[in-house]
C-alpha cells in the first residue's frame, strides 16, 4: 500500500450520519486530519426509512405515518478497529486494496461502525463493526461518500427497473356488477453499478401501489399487491385490490409503483435512498359486459334462432 494511504490510515476517520456531526478524533492525530480534510465528510440521509439494528439494514416505514430519520450515525475506521477497544483488525490490517486502473490510486481499508445518532461524538472504539473490512478508493475517503449521496437518487431513479404488469381476472371481458380482481406482479430487484470509481449495490423495493381501474375509482397508495384467484371463483369473491364496474363500457386499467431504495458503497452499510421512483405499467382494456337471462325451452343446436343463440334477433 502507498505511503500517501498509509498517512491516511493513520490519521483519518470520518461519521456517515442523519444529521451533521463533527468526527471524532484522537487528540494526536487532529493536526494531521485538519491538513488532509477539511469537512467531516457528512451527508444526508433517511427520511422514509428506520434502520434496523438487529439486521444492520434500513427499512421504509408503511404504516402511513409521517417520514422518520435513521436513527443511526455510521463512521469508516481507518484505524481498523473492529470494536470494543482500540484493538486493530488484523484482517483490516492486512488487507490490499489495489488500484482499479493501471497508474490509478490503490484503496483505504476500512471498517464500518454504527453508533445511536443521539450521542454526540461518540467514541467509536466502543461500538461494534456492522461491516468490512472493505476498501474505499478515494484520495478523501470522507468525500467520496458525500458525493456518491449527492447523486445517488438520480442514479436510482435511472435504473432499468421492471414495474411489473396489472393482472385482472377475468380478461379481457369481465361483468358488469362482478367484483373484477387485480394484482400487480412488481418485485425486489438488485443492481450492481460503478459510480465515482466505486462498487455501488443498488436495491430497488416496491412498498406501494396506486390502482386506477379507468372508471375515475382508485385503490391506494397501498402496500397491497393482490393476488391470483382460482378461476372458479372469479367474480365470485371479491379481495382488496378487486372493483366492480357499474357501467358496462372498455375501461384503461393500471397500476403505479413506487420503488424504494437502499445503497451500499463497496460492501459498506446499506443506506436509504432518500426518495422514490415511481412507474406506472401499460395500461390494460378492460371490456365490461351485461347479463341477461331468460327461460327456454331449446339448445342453440337445437334452434340456432332461440334467445341468446348465435342466430337470434339482436332486441
Amino acid at each position: 500500500m502507498s505511503s500517501a494511504n498509509n498517512a491516511r490510515r493513520v490519521a483519518q476517520g470520518f461519521v456517515l450520519t442523519a444529521v451533521l456531526v463533527t468526527a471524532s478524533m484522537p487528540a494526536h492525530a487532529e493536526e494531521n486530519w485538519a491538513s488532509t480534510n477539511k469537512a467531516a465528510g457528512t451527508i444526508e440521509v433517511g427520511s422514509r426509512w428506520s434502520f434496523d439494528p438487529g439486521t444492520g439494514k434500513s427499512t421504509p416505514k408503511l404504516d402511513g405515518s409521517s417520514s422518520s430519520e435513521d436513527p443511526f450515525q455510521y463512521m469508516a475506521d481507518v484505524h481498523c478497529r473492529s470494536g470494543g477497544s482500540d484493538t486493530p483488525d488484523k484482517g483490516c490490517l492486512t488487507m490490499e486494496c489495489p488500484a482499479k486502473t493501471p497508474g490509478g490510486e490503490e484503496g483505504t481499508p476500512v471498517i464500518w461502525k454504527q453508533a445511536p445518532k443521539a450521542i454526540t461524538d461518540p467514541e467509536w472504539s466502543n461500538y461494534p463493526a456492522v461491516s468490512g473490512p472493505t476498501c474505499l478508493y478515494d484520495p478523501e475517503p470522507g468525500n467520496v461518500l458525500a458525493d456518491i449521496a449527492a447523486r445517488i437518487l438520480n442514479d436510482f431513479r435511472q435504473l432499468p427497473v421492471n414495474p411489473g404488469t396489472l393482472e385482472a381476472q377475468p380478461f379481457p371481458h369481465t361483468l358488469k356488477g362482478g367484483p373484477t380482481n387485480f394484482y400487480t406482479t412488481a418485485t425486489e430487484q438488485a443492481f450492481n453499478l460503478t459510480i465515482l470509481g466505486q462498487t455501488v449495490h443498488l436495491t430497488a423495493t416496491p412498498t406501494s401501489h396506486s390502482y386506477t381501474y379507468g372508471d375515475g375509482a382508485t385503490l391506494g397508495p397501498t402496500p397491497i399487491t393482490g393476488y391470483p384467484l382460482p378461476e372458479a371463483e372469479w367474480l365470485t369473491n371479491a379481495t382488496r385490490t378487486s372493483h366492480s364496474y357499474t357501467e358496462t363500457g372498455n375501461y384503461q386499467a393500471a397500476v403505479t409503483t413506487s420503488f424504494t431504495g437502499t445503497y451500499s458503497v463497496n460492501n459498506g452499510p446499506p443506506l436509504p435512498v432518500n426518495g422514490t421512483l415511481d412507474i406506472t405499467t401499460p395500461a390494460k382494456t378492460i371490456h365490461v359486459w351485461k347479463t341477461e337471462k331468460a327461460l327456454v325451452a331449446d339448445t342453440c343446436e337445437q334452434n340456432p334462432n332461440s334467445w341468446g343463440c348465435p342466430g337470434a334477433e339482436t332486441r
